[in-house]
């Protein structure tokens, strides 16, 4: 193992870690399964709860309004408490959540869940794992420990939805009963968790995720916000998760309007996991190489043509296969620019003993997008049925992309007009940003 990951570049910290990151990872795509699946089985999920299209982008706000509140306090907890115990924590709450999903709810009830999962999945457990990430790579391999991070649990995700999918068509096809087969994806969603859970409470070591802190505290966050750097990276992150959370949306595009099957919709989600594979790992090698803000820059131009072409593409059953290759196509470029929004920090100069205070404020600004575009998508499409409500939908996110790529363009000027010292926060940056933004 050792000699093959020498081959692929991967030396110095990032290979003397690179199993911590990728249980890192696995806790990952485990935890993200069970908040989000119900994308992946849009029309079933919303027959069998009596939902409209607007009361299932409630969930997304839910989610993103507990998540909101959990990283302003969580990255800072991420700061000070060890690695493992946030893991299983997280995991194992999660889980329970999935478990009482099964009961019979209505919307107040899964509103309930939804609430649980925007605690369990977001607080201390994300900024927890991308600092964790960060320090245990080098310098000059940030790109490489975040892209296989992201890749690591894009591929496991892929197995894990692909799994879901074959439980989905066997209680489908041989039962006769979609209501029945979605619970069963359920189940597996909860059981994997607690597992992982399990898993993790035997196999993480906290002295390989060391996050250079001892305590929980606030003092960081003064420094945090003094960096004009961060003020970027957020801005950034707010697009890249517009994004991310708009793009659930094709899959009943391609299901509702274009005509294609549940089952096909389902393999959609597993498509946007592995699409991600070329993205979030190539990515990483080529941002070490030429720099993040070049590799960005060039994901958000490519997201930007694929999108538009997919918007002028007729909304037709003879369109799935070229829906389906754009869907893909726009996903590999934005999983190379989602990993790479980390490795922003490193170049903007952000300590690392701040890093989970920083990521807990870069994913706040993350969590805003869950509070308005799930409920902006379903009332579009409530408000006008049919192509039109997707339509409109899509021409928001079309411009949302075109925002991050004036962002990218802000922060390549930020970085050579305001010369950063790497070794420090400069506080006279935030002057020199005023002079051109």
């Amino acid at each position: 193992m050792e000699k093959l990951l020498g081959k692929m570049g991967i030396n110095g910290k990032l290979r003397a870690n690179f199993g911590a990151i990728v249980i890192l990872a696995l806790g990952v795509s485990v935890i993200s399964g069970l908040p989000f699946f119900r994308f992946d089985y849009y029309e079933v999920y919303v027959s069998t709860y009596h939902l409209t299209n607007t009361q299932m982008g409630v969930f997304g706000t839910v989610i993103g309004v507990f998540g909101i509140v959990s990283y302003l306090f969580g990255g800072v907890v991420a700061d000070g408490m060890p690695v493992k115990k946030i893991i299983v924590v997280s995991l194992l709450a999660t889980g329970i959540g999935g478990f009482l999903h099964l009961l019979p709810l209505g919307f107040k009830g899964l509103l309930c869940i939804y609430a649980l999962w925007g605690v369990s999945t977001t607080f201390a457990f994300w900024p927890a794992c991308v600092k964790a990430v960060r320090v245990m790579s080098d310098q000059d391999s940030q790109g490489k420990a975040y892209g296989f991070f992201e890749g690591t649990q894009n591929i496991a995700g892929g197995v894990i939805a692909l799994i879901a999918v074959a439980l989905f068509n066997f209680g489908a096809s041989q039962m006769k009963n979609e209501v029945l087969a979605m619970k069963y994806v359920i189940l597996f969603y909860s059981i994997v968790n607690i597992a992982m859970a399990i898993f993790a409470y035997y196999a993480v070591k906290d002295d390989k995720m060391v996050l250079n802190a001892d305590k929980v505290s606030f003092k960081g966050l003064t420094k945090v916000l003094k960096n004009p750097a961060v003020w970027i990276i957020c801005m950034v992150t707010f697009c890249n998760h517009v994004f991310c959370l708009s793009i659930y949306y094709y899959i009943p595009y391609v299901t509702d309007i274009l005509g294609a099957s549940v089952a096909f919709g389902a393999m959609m989600g597993v498509f946007r996991k592995f699409g991600s594979i070329g993205g979030n790992i190539v990515g990483g090698y080529l941002a070490d190489k030429f720099g993040t803000a070049k590799l960005m820059l060039l994901a958000f131009v490519a997201m930007l043509a694929g999108q538009i072409l997919l918007v002028l593409t007729p909304a037709k059953s003879s369109s799935v296969i070229i829906v389906t290759a754009l869907f893909v196509a726009i996903l590999v470029f934005f999983h190379m620019n989602y990993a790479m929004a980390w490795t922003m920090m490193s170049e903007g100069a952000v300590p690392v003993e701040y890093s989970g205070t920083a990521a807990g404020l870069i994913c706040t600004a993350g969590s805003i997008p869950e509070i308005f575009v799930s409920i902006l998508a379903g009332n579009m499409i409530d408000s006008h049925p049919g192509v039109m409500g997707y339509r409109y939908f899509f021409y928001f996110l079309t411009a949302v992309i075109a925002v991050g790529f004036v962002l990218i363009l802000i922060w390549r000027q930020y970085l050579k007009r305001a010369k950063i010292d790497k070794s420090k926060f400069d506080d006279k940056a935030m002057e020199d940003l005023k002079q051109y933004v």
